[in-house]
């Protein structure tokens, strides 16, 4: 199965299925002499996995990694970073129902046609597990960005109708302080009761992350199919779930004239606005990184639904199993870890520019 590789000089490939012994990967291209944190790579994972709330899937993995290589006495040797992740909790049964049957908008459909094989359980391969790993790549990423005094603030902006407005870069102790994961209490308070409510109803709802990077280099990005926000939207639109991604102004930009968008210049070359979102013509000017990404409702319900089976037929799809009501709460370290992944290889690719 090709496309389980992501980024051009710090490299992550992972490996793994929802149901099977574990999930893993290999990390490349990651600096030598570094000190890293595992305690802090561990909190990432924490905030990322399974049961650790009431209105999130109730599957309980203490989503542990285990260092296998390019780590001595605590500092990274330049070698390939392996690790495992075990899966502690599997309850494969509570999928036998679907060895012959597709669930509706989720991906049992076309990767059967594709591969003329699929792992039922849990999806497999295209279970939103594998993000695991990527939270483990995004760790590292994110202590090496930190020693260049780059940062990051990702939060949830929207679920369902429910929108906080917001752009500014807030502390991660905020944003932590509420099971939602928004910077805001009281629009915190009003879309956990949203969540709780979906969940009782065995439905599922969407919603948006903002992610916004502070002390970005002025130069990363490479013209011309290379360019930083595209390789961002890239390795968003490469999480599961995920349907929409702009920068900057975004959609907004329809409505307005060139007169108002440009982003007109300080003295010392930062500028007024920022409705370029830190990046133009594909590459970072040094103001803040500001995106947002947008998630579908989850598409596997406890609600029966109509389907078809592997022979056409009609049939009805039972709904069981444990599955998030709302799935941007977890989301919020997976886009935070995609996000530095990418930062971090286009730091190291722009160090040879020049001699």
């Amino acid at each position: 199965m090709a496309g389980s590789c992501f980024g051009t000089i710090f490299k992550l490939s992972t490996f793994g299925e929802s149901h099977g012994e574990g999930i893993g990967g290999v990390i490349d291209g990651v600096p030598a002499d570094f000190k890293l944190d595992l305690d802090a790579i561990q909190k990432e994972l924490d905030r990322r996995k399974p049961g650790q709330s009431a209105i999130v899937t109730q599957r309980k993995e203490s989503d542990t990694a285990k260092f296998l290589s390019g780590i001595f006495e605590g500092k990274t040797t330049g070698a390939p970073i392996g690790f495992i992740i075990p899966n502690e909790n599997q309850k494969s049964t509570d999928y036998k129902h679907l060895e012959h049957t597709f669930r509706p908008s989720h991906a049992d459909f076309t990767y059967q046609k594709k591969f003329g094989i699929r792992d039922f359980n849990g999806g497999g391969r295209s279970s939103s597990r594998e993000t695991a790993c990527r939270v483990v790549a995004g760790a590292i990423a994110k202590q090496m960005l930190a020693s260049l005094g780059i940062r990051f603030s990702t939060y949830v902006d929207q679920i369902g109708e429910i929108r906080f407005e917001s752009t500014d870069f807030f502390n991660q102790e905020i944003i932590e302080s509420n099971l939602v994961r928004c910077p805001d209490k009281k629009i915190a308070t009003e879309m956990e009761k949203l969540v709780r409510e979906i969940r009782k109803e065995g439905d599922t709802i969407g919603g948006a992350i903002r992610c916004v990077i502070e002390n970005v280099p002025i130069g990363l990005g490479e013209p011309v199919f290379d360019k930083l926000h595209a390789e961002l939207g890239k390795a968003m639109l490469s999480i599961n779930a995920v349907k929409g991604f702009e920068i900057g102004s975004g959609f907004d930009s329809i409505a307005m004239r060139g007169s108002q968008h440009n982003d007109l210049f300080n003295p010392d070359g930062s500028t007024k606005t920022n409705y370029s979102g830190g990046i133009q013509g594909g590459i970072s000017n040094g103001m803040p990184i500001n995106f947002r990404v947008a998630f579908k409702p989850v598409a596997t319900l406890i609600q029966d639904q109509l389907s078809i089976n592997t022979e056409g037929k009609e049939v009805t799809v039972v709904g069981k199993g444990r599955h998030d009501a709302c799935v941007l709460p977890r989301a919020v370290p997976i886009v935070e870890a995609m996000a530095a992944i990418t930062i971090l290889d286009f730091y190291l690719r722009n160090k040879s520019i020049h001699l």
